[in-house]
């Protein structure tokens, strides 16, 4: 991987600059589109909907910035491979690179989004705490998971380019099972443990929101399974993706 490193590192940064290329803003979106979700959504939800979430625009924006990360981070991931197509075919890259530099180049991106954050939790007021930098234990923990969905999602998608469309329905079905701008108790009991115990993003959401906006000690037995599934999915991901990579200049 060290050998390779400045390649990565050119990647993430053409991702970036091509994603804001021609705005005018530029970076400044990165702020900007959280900022803006957020708002649209909190009156929305506070005038139609009464859930009794304090600090509803924190609690929202916890949430939303995990979730948009993952979202951005695993669909760019799954044309990745077929986008490099033209280079893989020139020259030997390790093809796990560009999984890993979309991954990447979207955590770059969620980085700047926390600033978003930042200055919600001024301007509402919100409790401040050292506790709240354990953001980073939940933040690696849906990378490692964004990086294993990465790698079985784009060796898939290189034979059947179905999956990216039949992708982007699974992420709008989580953007509803995952309780972003809902409190989880509103939900029927099979729902809850269904979301409670096999989606994982969860607990990613959750455990940010401990630590951010509760400003309480993770839960280490989540901590624990955030984790496994992440480990886990980079364990299928990998295995796939190696098993199928030298099939991939065939269908790109």
């Amino acid at each position: 991987m060290n050998k390779y490193r400045g390649l990565v590192k050119q990647l993430v940064t053409r991702d970036i600059k091509l994603k804001y290329r021609r705005s005018v803003l530029g970076y400044v979106w990165s702020v900007m589109n959280p900022l803006m979700t957020m708002i649209v959504l909190t009156i929305v939800f506070s005038t139609f909907f009464k859930f009794e979430i304090q600090n509803f625009p924190v609690y929202l924006l916890c949430g939303s910035v995990i979730f948009g990360y993952y979202s951005t981070a695993t669909t760019g991931a799954c044309s990745s491979i077929i986008e490099n197509g033209s280079l893989i075919r020139k020259t030997y890259v390790p093809k796990y690179i560009f999984v890993f530099s979309k991954v990447t180049s979207a955590f770059v991106d969620f980085l700047f989004s926390l600033a978003a954050l930042v200055f919600v939790m001024i301007f509402t007021h919100a409790k401040f705490s050292p506790i709240n930098i354990m953001f980073i234990i939940p933040s690696l923990e849906i990378y490692i998971f964004s990086i294993g969905m990465g790698l079985l999602l784009s060796q898939a998608n290189v034979f059947f380019r179905d999956v990216q469309y039949i992708y982007s329905v699974i992420v709008t079905a989580l953007n509803y099972l995952t309780p972003l701008f809902y409190p989880i108790e509103i939900l029927p009991e099979q729902v809850k443990f269904f979301v409670t115990h096999f989606n994982p993003l969860y607990l990613y959401v959750q455990q940010f929101r401990d630590c951010v906006y509760n400003c309480q000690m993770l839960d280490w037995n989540l901590v624990l399974s955030g984790f496994l599934w992440g480990v886990g999915a980079v364990v299928i991901g990998a295995f796939f993706f190696r098993k199928n990579q030298d099939k991939f200049i065939l269908y790109i």
